[in-house]
């Protein structure tokens, strides 16, 4: 039987949103493209990170038109499902990087329950950065084999 890549429905796409765990952020400033994995929180408007700060935020900051993609491949049969975001960049403080923080914690909460509950300390000891993504557009697309 034959594949074609479908064309995801608004709704999928906001479902697809908000089961995965692990995205990925691509910025552009002064010719170098980055892409890099993050996890997030998606509430239903925007993507919401919690992370460090690094050559990421330095890029978001100076251009904060960027691209998220999040995805799930399926080995034992071969489909695929993936969503892509155009969206900017806002950098969060106080009651938005709270909100921020809230989303993830809450998200991931029964994982870290799994896990004995510890927490791991950042050694790194760089400054934490909260931003969400305001999303412009998102589409999908799916094969099923």
């Amino acid at each position: 039987m034959a594949s074609e890549i479908v064309e995801l429905s608004a709704a999928e796409v906001e479902d697809f949103l908000s089961s995965q765990v692990i995205g990925r952020i691509g910025c552009h400033v002064d010719g170098l493209t980055y892409v890099v994995p993050i996890i997030y929180a998606y509430d239903g408007e925007a993507i919401y990170v919690y992370t460090i700060e690094g050559q990421k935020t330095r890029m978001m900051r100076a251009n904060p038109r960027i691209c998220f993609e999040t995805d799930h491949y399926d080995g034992a049969t071969g489909s695929w499902r993936s969503v892509i975001v155009q969206g900017r960049f806002e950098e969060l403080d106080g009651e938005g990087a709270q909100r921020a923080l809230g989303l993830l914690a809450a998200r991931f909460a029964a994982r870290r329950s799994g896990e004995g509950g510890e927490r791991r300390q950042r050694a790194s000891g760089r400054p934490t950065v909260a931003f969400r993504i305001e999303i412009d557009e998102a589409t999908g697309r799916s094969v099923t084999r």
